[in-house]
């Protein structure tokens, strides 16, 4: 179901056991070649090809754009939520639904300044309500093989407006893409230097991270694919319930097959 497409009663219908997937993204400066929406463009159409493959297991909210993007600000036209009032957005979105009964609630992020407020909005929520379900996750997550699998360049993971989300903006949105603008970006220390926070126009020259000149509409389908199958046995597997089983305790020792009731 896509909850703005819906009334009120069609959505009271909707079996409790549904999980109320919440897309985060962002309007960020993405280079000169992609456009300030990509990472709520791609995470939208993730989420809705899941919504499409699960029907009435997924209860889709619209996308949250305004992401935290405080790290873009020095480029013209990036938009940043405070980290308060982004943690509050996804709360509130739960916790609107709630009282109606609905209780599995998944965060599926586009942008990587969205990962840490995700989840501590998500932790906050499950410490407020123990017995639902909460998740979160980003969607590059369920396609790390794909991505490695198909990049010819040397960094094999997603970065910004790299080669694997320039690919997938090429399959998605090709009308969106400044191809004659495309070119390789990224700055690294010297020496070596891990765990100082740098914002984006320290990092860049022009404000991607990665090859994107070796970005084809191909790689980004072959990862889009893999995302959507991925998240919709995700949600699949959470809206039709999990069993949490016992551990070996002690060599040749099982513990019985206890299990908690199925979130």
């Amino acid at each position: 179901m896509i909850l703005y497409q819906a009334t009120w009663p069609e959505v009271d219908e909707v079996s409790r056991s549904a999980v109320v997937l919440i897309p985060t993204g962002s309007l960020e400066q993405h280079g000169p070649h992609l456009p300030l929406f990509t990472d709520s463009l791609i995470v939208t159409a993730v989420a809705e090809a899941v919504e499409n493959r699960l029907g009435d297991a997924v209860i889709l909210s619209p996308t949250l754009w305004l992401g935290a993007s405080g790290h873009h600000l020095r480029f013209p036209g990036s938009l940043s939520s405070d980290f308060k009032a982004y943690i509050s957005q996804i709360e509130s979105i739960a916790e609107s639904l709630m009282p109606h009964g609905f209780h599995k609630f998944y965060v599926l992020n586009g942008h990587g300044g969205n990962a840490d407020p995700n989840g501590i909005a998500a932790r906050k929520l499950k410490a407020r309500h123990p017995t639902s379900t909460i998740g979160q996750a980003g969607y590059f997550a369920f396609c790390a093989d794909a991505i490695a699998g198909c990049l010819e360049g040397p960094w094999k993971d997603m970065r910004h407006a790299c080669e694997a989300e320039t690919s997938l903006m090429k399959h998605l949105h090709p009308d969106l893409v400044r191809t004659d603008l495309i070119k390789d970006d990224g700055l690294m220390p010297e020496p070596p230097v891990h765990g100082v926070v740098h914002h984006f126009d320290e990092m860049t020259e022009r404000g991607s991270m990665g090859f994107a000149t070796l970005a084809t509409a191909e790689k980004g389908r072959i990862i889009f694919d893999a995302a959507v199958e991925g998240v919709a046995r995700e949600l699949r597997t959470i809206a039709e319930g999990y069993a949490m089983v016992g551990q070996e305790r002690a060599p040749g020792s099982m513990l019985d097959a206890e299990t908690r009731d199925r979130p």
